[in-house]
Formats: C-alpha cells, sequence, structure tokens
C-alpha cells in the first residue's frame, strides 16, 4: 500500500494544559531533526495530532526513525481520502487487502470528529464492513481482538485511513523540560541514567573526566561513541571533556588512600556544577545505583552532594543491575560500554574504599591543600565537542569559556 500520511499521537502531551502548545514545538523540531534525510516530507502540527506529508519517501524508514522520539506515543501508516463514499471504500479495500492473510479477522473502529458526515459511527461501520466481507473471501469480524483494525477518522474537510498502530517511545519531547549536566563515564549505568532523563523531556550535555596517560584515547573514543547514540534522539549533544590528571595525581599524593574515592567524586561534582553554570544547565544527572559501589551508599551520597546545591537527579538509583543491563542493551549502548578501555573512575581505585565516609572528615583532609587552582584550570581547559547523529563533530576547545 502506498501511504501518503503518517499519523503522530502525542499520549502524555494530551494531559497538558495552556502550554500544550511549547511542548508540541518542541515534539516538533524532533520530528524535523529526525526525518531531515527525507527533504520531501512536510509536517503540520495540530493541538492533538501530528501529520507528516510522506511526498513520495519512503515510508517504513520514516517510522523506524520516529520510534524513537520522545513524546511520540504510537504513530500510523495513513491515506488520506476525501470525503466521498466510494473512493473511501477503494482505500479501506486497498488498506484491508495489503495486509490480509488467509483466516485474519478484522474490525472497524471509527472516529467521527465531525458530525455533519452523512453517516453515523454504527453507519460507517455497517457500510465499511460490509464492504470488506463482501470484497475479501473468508476474511471474518473480530471487534474484541481483530488480526486487522482499520481506523477511520472523519474530519471536517478529509478523511483518514489506517491499519497499523505503532509504539512510539513515550515521555515528554527533548527540551521541554529544561537542560541538565550528564557525568558521563565509560560504564553501563551513566548512559541509560541519560537515555531516563532525556524521555522526561530533559536536553543534556555530557560531562567526561580523562585522565591521560593513565586513560587512553581508546577511552575517550568509547565516550564519544556513547554520547552519539543519546545524540540520536536529540540531533545534537555536547560533550565537555575535563582533562583530571593532575587532579587525580595530587587526590592521590594528599588525602588518606580510603577517603579518596570520596572526594575524586566530590571534585568531579563541583567541577561539573561549574559547567552547568556556565552552559545554564538546572541539574547534574548521574547513574548512581544505590549501593552498587562505595560512593553510592546513602552516606557516601551524602559526603560528596556537600559541595553543591544544585539538584543532582539519579534515575537508576532504586533500579536492578540486571534491568539497567536490559535497557543498555536496548538503547544500543551496552556493547560500547563494555570496551575494555578504563575511564579514571577505574584506574585510581582504593584497595579499601570508605564506604561511610564523614563529611567532616573529608572537608578536613581537602583542606590541607589549595585544591581550588587545579579545579579552575580543569574547568578552564575542557574541550567541549559537538556531537551530531551523522558523526560529525565539531571542536571548540576552550570557547566556552
Amino acid at each position: 500500500m502506498d501511504y501518503d500520511h503518517i499519523l503522530i499521537r502525542y499520549g502524555e502531551l494530551s494531559t497538558k494544559g495552556r502550554n500544550r502548545n511549547k511542548f508540541v514545538d518542541k515534539l516538533r523540531r524532533s520530528v524535523r531533526i529526525a526525518l531531515a534525510p527525507f527533504p520531501k516530507i512536510k509536517i503540520r502540527a495540530e493541538r492533538d495530532r501530528m501529520y507528516v506529508l510522506v511526498n513520495g519517501e519512503n515510508v517504513q524508514e520514516m517510522i523506524t526513525a520516529l520510534k524513537n522520539i520522545f513524546g511520540i506515543q504510537s504513530l500510523s501508516p495513513a491515506i488520506k481520502v476525501d470525503r466521498d463514499l466510494e473512493q473511501m471504500k477503494v482505500a479501506a479495500l486497498a488498506l484491508v487487502k495489503g495486509l490480509y492473510n488467509e483466516g485474519q479477522t478484522f474490525k472497524i473502529s471509527t472516529k467521527r470528529s465531525d458530525k455533519t458526515f452523512e453517516l453515523d459511527t454504527e453507519g460507517i461501520n455497517h457500510t465499511f464492513g460490509g464492504h470488506i466481507l463482501k470484497n475479501i473471501p473468508g476474511i471474518k469480524v473480530n471487534v474484541k481482538n481483530p488480526d486487522i483494525n482499520l481506523k477511520i477518522e472523519v474530519l471536517h474537510d478529509v478523511i483518514y485511513m489506517s491499519c497499523e498502530n505503532i509504539l512510539g517511545a513515550g515521555g515528554l519531547p527533548v527540551g521541554s523540560s529544561g537542560k541538565a549536566m550528564l557525568m558521563l563515564s565509560g560504564g553501563i549505568d551513566s548512559p541509560v541514567a541519560g537515555y531516563l532523563t532525556m524521555k522526561r523531556g530533559v536536553e543534556i550535555e555530557a560531562v567526561h573526566f580523562f585522565s591521560p596517560p593513565y586513560t587512553s584515547e581508546r577511552s575517550k573514543e568509547k565516550v564519544i561513541d556513547l554520547a552519539k547514540k543519546l545524540a540520536e534522539i536529540f540531533g545534537s549533544m555536547k560533550l565537555h571533556i575535563v582533562p583530571f590528571t593532575a587532579i587525580q595525581q595530587t587526590i592521590k599524593e594528599q588525602i588518606p588512600e580510603n577517603y579518596s574515592m570520596t572526594t575524586t567524586r566530590r571534585f568531579m561534582l563541583r567541577i561539573t556544577d561549574e559547567i552547568r553554570k556556565r552552559q545554564e544547565g538546572l541539574a547534574i544527572i548521574t547513574g548512581d545505583n544505590l549501593g552498587q559501589v562505595a560512593s553510592q551508599t546513602l552516606e557516601s551520597m551524602y559526603a560528596i552532594n556537600d559541595v553543591t546545591n544544585t539538584p543532582i537527579l539519579r534515575p537508576l538509583v532504586t533500579m536492578d543491575k540486571n534491568d539497567i543491563i536490559k535497557m543498555a542493551k536496548d538503547i544500543d549502548t551496552y556493547d560500547i560500554s563494555i570496551r575494555p578501555f578504563e575511564d579514571c573512575c577505574t584506574i585510581f581505585v582504593p584497595s579499601s574504599p570508605k564506604t561511610k565516609p564523614k563529611r567532616e572528615k573529608v572537608q578536613r583532609y581537602e583542606s590541607f591543600y589549595d585544591f581550588e587552582s587545579l579545579i579552575q584550570t580543569a574547568v578552564q581547559k575542557t574541550e567541549t565537542i559537538t556531537i551530531k547523529p551523522d558523526t560529525k563533530m565539531d571542536s571548540e576547545l576552550d570557547e566556552l569559556f
């Protein structure tokens, strides 16, 4: 069947009140970015639905691109028909025939927004159901669990018909809930945390801590590849790469070993917060999972959070590790995350890190040395890369600051 439209249903956006148009505008932008490889299409966004005019582009490739966009509850390839019963019958029969296999069942689902149409809902169901039964041998009606559900939507000026209802990613359009900074390591958890936060409408920029020569260029490439995967959702993403070697070496020399991990996390958070301010973000996202490692106990989180009043979002905090791994596989980041290249979080891990650090103790240990200049230097020398789904990158070293 040659579909000429794709219908996009908003889902959660439909619950929004006066500011619904802002959410719809964000979704339209996401759809336009996702469909950039299809230059002939046209997009029309209305209050309750979005319509994509196909104009001869590949419908299945377009649907693949749209399925992962946050804010889309479902979508359907459809055909647009004039308000003429004979034309409607021809289109309806062609749609069902295109999907029908021997022994399958069908039903008609009518949504009649225009009550002035010549047939009411029951009349449309009866007329088109009878037409299909008459012209497709062996097909039967099943109103409860049909194999094919022909949806007929009657608007004031046109008719839309569709048979497929494809689930979208749900959630809210990226950018509709503000911006936050994702602390992106090379591990499994943080990309999933970023994905889940984006699903709630948050635009993210990633911050990665890089410690050459202890961490290799391959480790850096791994993080860039993870950022590329997340960038596919919004169209682009900024990745801030922080030079962290001098700070980690000084921590190793100046801080008692069992508190070195706590201080490392505190300084990472401080630097991320500085970048957040400059980028006008509103929160920081981490992949913390309660009790998973020493730095993720409640006591550790309390001591680490002490360095900022900025909201810390931890979407994975209560999740089971197996569920996180499954989600990483679903969003196609797992195979990248398990590449055997260490990041700075793993190379200086103490043999017995403190699982219940005292905030007052870590503050005292840090006061013995002037770390502030090292932190500001790291912020100033941060490299910012703009990553796009087509893998093109623009390096803006120091330009941001």
